[in-house]
């Protein structure tokens, strides 16, 4: 058993890895993480996700403004952004006789709703997921930019995309330096926080502290003024942020013009 838990280590061992070194990603490991990707699994295998590889230095040096300001995503080596996609099946349904059929039953043409938009999600994280997976396999790491949903209008015109898709994650990837090998991992919540037998549990206050003991002795120095534990600090941070706001905000707005 302890030989085979061993093949656990790539997942066990992974961080996020936001500094590469300069050695680049061969067209061949590309093809692998890419091939490995398309076996991740699907909703009905509709595979309703597109990626998107971005190599234009224009494009990238936007998407750092655009995301945040976050400098790592033009030195990223590899760059790929995962879509949300139901367009290409409205497409293959325009091309499959679908019009005819829909006569014949006096049937209206099919609108994607929001439970197509949440599997197209579904489908698009799931094949992130296995791409990062797969490159850690291969000693790449790799950074989830989760601000590429900020500016929706900005990214749908910097992309093309049509109606029926959506930007859910890009992702930066590259061989990490020494300094990010050898950086700690970040703590994770306790398993007893987040795993339940069959039904929720509302967290006792009493946990909260005692995991704020823990974490405050390896995150605390690095909270906004003011804040003496993650929970403010994520607030001021991140919760009540502007980027949220517009996060917010653009997300809405994807999701009407989905729906509309």
């Amino acid at each position: 058993m302890n030989s085979l838990l061993k093949n656990l280590d790539v997942l066990m061992n992974r961080k996020s890895v936001r500094a590469y070194s300069d050695d680049k990603i061969s067209e061949e490991i590309k093809n692998a993480i890419i091939e490995s990707t398309l076996r991740a699994p699907t909703a009905g295998n509709m595979m309703m996700y597109s990626i998107i590889e971005v190599t234009d230095e224009n494009l990238k040096n936007r998407l750092v403004e655009t995301c945040d300001n976050q400098p790592m995503i033009s030195k990223a080596p590899y760059l790929l952004l995962f879509l949300a996609d139901f367009q290409r099946w409205m497409d293959y349904l325009k091309t499959s006789g679908v019009d005819e059929y829909n006569k014949e039953n006096s049937l209206e043409m099919y609108h994607p709703g929001e439970g197509d938009l949440l599997l197209a999600i579904n489908d698009a994280l799931i094949a992130a997921q296995t791409a990062v997976t797969s490159a850690e396999m291969l000693g790449i790491g790799s950074c989830y930019i989760g601000d590429i949903m900020e500016n929706f209008e900005i990214h749908k015109d910097m992309f093309n995309l049509p109606k029926y898709t959506f930007p859910v994650t890009l992702i930066c990837f590259g061989y990490p330096t020494e300094q990010q090998k050898n950086r700690p991992q970040p703590p994770r919540y306790p398993k007893e926080m987040i795993v339940f037998e069959n039904s929720y549990r509302h967290i006792e206050s009493k946990e909260f502290k005692a995991m704020e003991i823990e974490r405050n002795k390896i995150s605390k120095p690095n909270f906004l003024p003011g804040c003496h534990n993650e929970a403010i600090h994520m607030y001021k941070r991140k919760i009540t942020s502007s980027f949220m706001k517009e996060m917010n905000r653009s997300v809405k707005a994807a999701i009407d013009s989905w729906t509309k």
